[in-house]
């Protein structure tokens, strides 16, 4: 199917005449004899746009109910049966009630145009994800509905719909954009004149911006810059990832977002990995490739990435660091000195400051009887040999010494650091009590004797946390090896499959054995859904109905046919009761997918760009199978023709 074409109409600012250009834009195709609807138009009682409305044809606007009020929202499936040559959808930017398809008015329009639908919206510069925090910078006000740049500028024409300051204030001040007192509290904020003109001037750059990316994509040089932007779970990281967006988007570079996972990444709050996972998702929006690595060193890892993939600029966050007696080494030295040729942007945010860093206790204060038992046997056989050193008259300083190996053995063997805390601090007693004149007392003979002790618990701890930061990165190099062998493992099978049903049952295993979740497997032939395949330990017919009825089998069909990601994590479908992905080699589309997942709930960056490679091996399976069975249909074909030939003579 022809995909559809997107016209947008662009202002700088609500109230200069977007909506009213694309009416009339509208009555001229529909005069030259164009199917033109119109699916969603916002008039703000405006007599003007008003009267435009009149003589096209309109869809009617969906009704929702959410929290006892009634919302008129834009009929996506209504505009999809009606199917016009030409569909006019206001407010490109706008958020859908909850209950609607998508998220996301922007996403509607973009299944009106994989469905061949050609479309006309408006959209005000400060709605583009990549400049809000300029915007925000110079009006002081957040705006809160946002689009992905790559809409804007894959759109096939963009019409910028400008109007003088002057004319624009007045046309407020006479009550034709806003009511008389909106419109005054208008005057005192958002339309500043200072306001109104670094928004104009914006929009004017932005505009010449597209045309230069458009020109670059028909003429692509041969060595393309190669720009990196580091995700973290601070807040200000969102201003970093659109700043090197637009660096991006001025250089037409490739964009890379890279999350550093290091040991510590697990023990992040609630609070902490939301904010994450909304900077993963920003850096998503603004079509960014998202990889991750794994280490402790973070300025290795980003060091080593943008060696191997040939980035050719660094963007970061300024950092807040507490002035301190000794000069601490920066994120920024280190990276020069690892990577000296790579060119690093640090980009301020006055309102980085020093991150209060919570420690939850309860990740390190845990007790299990195994170990519990272990460090308490550990401890009384020290005790039980430093009574025979003392028997057999050897010297105090080496029976201290026996206990501190003690302490560091105990901080091998235990995962939590607070059983070497409690065996040291337990050490520090005994030895004072039973080893030190006088016995049996706490009282001490030497004042050397503090000093050793101190001495001896800074040692300990140090081994033990040592030792403790060295568990939690091979537990890291575990995970990261085990997803590398799932990956070598599911691609190894796959070459030996002989049958679709084989790489049936081998993504289902291994898919399971990577994430532990139920899998659901819909075969697609001919464009059509097959009987789909529900995989995991203990499926009951509750579970079956849960995850194979009406609605989920309507998130995967929607993923069929659009090509595209839905379910839970997703702005398409997020009520559903798993995440539904495509199997697919450019266009064609082998199955659908789906996994078991909660509300609310995501999968890690690594489980994501892992799960990608996955898919895409089981993509090529499936074309392979696909190509020998029809190898093997020509080869019969030319056979039984060979032999009616034959039989011929």
């Amino acid at each position: 199917m022809k995909k559809g074409r997107l016209k947008i109409f662009f202002g700088y600012c609500a109230g200069v005449g977007k909506t009213f250009a694309m009416l009339e834009a509208a009555h001229q195709k529909s005069v030259q004899g164009v199917d033109v609807v119109i699916g969603y138009i916002e008039p703000h009682d405006r007599k003007e746009t008003t009267d435009l409305i009149y003589g096209l044809e309109q869809i009617p606007k969906k009704k929702i109910i959410y929290r006892d009020r009634l919302f008129y929202e834009f009929d996506l499936d209504g505009a999809l049966k009606r199917h016009p040559q030409l569909i006019l959808v206001d407010e490109l930017a706008h958020t859908n009630v909850h209950g609607s398809r998508h998220q996301k008015r922007y996403s509607d329009i973009e299944e009106l145009l994989r469905a061949g639908i050609d479309v006309y919206t408006t959209v005000n510069v400060q709605h583009l994800e990549s400049l809000h925090d300029i915007v925000e910078s110079i009006t002081r006000i957040k705006v809160n509905e946002r689009i992905p740049d790559h809409v804007f500028d894959d759109a096939d024409d963009v019409k910028l719909v400008d109007i003088e300051i002057d004319d624009l204030i007045e046309r407020l001040k006479e009550g034709k954009i806003y009511h008389k007192q909106q419109a005054k509290r208008a005057l005192e904020h958002f339309f500043i004149r200072d306001n109104l003109t670094a928004l104009r001037e914006i929009t004017l750059r932005r505009c010449a911006d597209r045309v230069n990316i458009v020109t670059a994509k028909q003429n692509q040089p041969f060595a393309k810059e190669h720009i990196l932007v580091c995700i973290g779970s601070s807040p200000t990281n969102q201003k970093v990832i659109r700043t090197a967006s637009r660096m991006a988007q001025a250089f037409h570079a490739d964009f890379t977002a890279l999350y550093v996972e290091t040991s510590k990444s697990n023990n992040l709050s609630k609070k902490a990995l939301a904010q994450l996972q909304s900077n993963l998702n920003l850096a998503k929006h603004l079509k960014a490739d998202i990889v991750s690595t794994y280490g402790d060193d973070v300025a290795f890892q980003i060091g080593q990435y943008a060696k191997t993939s040939g980035v050719s600029k660094l963007v970061l966050g300024r950092s807040y660091q507490k002035p301190t007696l000794i000069k601490r080494s920066t994120i920024v030295d280190q990276l020069t000195m690892n990577a000296p040729n790579l060119e690093i942007y640090i980009i301020p945010d006055h309102r980085s400051t020093a991150q209060k860093k919570s420690v939850d206790l309860s990740k390190f204060i845990k007790f299990s009887l195994k170990e519990t038992i272990l460090a308490l046997s550990i401890f009384l056989i020290t005790t039980l040999l430093g009574f025979i050193f003392y028997e057999i008259h050897v010297n105090t300083t080496n029976i201290i010494l026996l206990y501190v190996l003690a302490s560091c053995f105990i901080g091998i063997v235990t995962y939590y650091p607070i059983y070497n805390l409690i065996s040291t601090f337990l050490s520090i007693i005994a030895i004072n009590y039973f080893f030190i004149d006088p016995r049996f007392t706490f009282n001490m003979s030497s004042s050397d004797y503090p000093f050793i002790f101190i001495v001896m618990f800074i040692v300990s701890i140090s081994i033990s946390t040592m030792a403790h930061k060295l568990k939690k990165e091979n537990l890291l190099a575990s995970i990261h090896a085990h997803s590398m062998d799932i990956l070598l493992e599911t691609s190894q099978n796959l070459q030996t499959s002989n049958s679709y049903q084989d790489i049936m049952n081998i993504t289902c295993f291994q898919l399971y054995k990577m994430l532990n979740r139920i899998i659901i497997f819909y075969p697609v032939k001919n464009n059509t859904l097959q009987k789909p395949m529900i995989y995991g330990p203990h499926i009951t017919s509750d579970i079956k109905r849960e995850y194979i009825n009406h609605k989920e089998l309507a998130v995967a069909q929607w993923v069929l046919v659009n090509n595209k990601n839905a379910g839970v994590s997703t702005s398409t479908l997020p009520a559903a009761k798993g995440l539904y992905l495509a199997v697919r080699k450019k266009d064609n589309i082998f199955a659908v997918i789906g996994i078991a997942m909660e509300q609310g709930e995501d999968l890690a960056p690594y489980e994501k760009a892992l799960l990608k490679a996955i898919l895409n091996e089981i993509a090529l399976a499936i074309d392979a199978i696909y190509k020998q069975e029809s190898h093997n249909e020509m080869i019969l074909k030319q056979q039984l023709n060979e032999s009616l030939e034959h039989e011929d003579m």
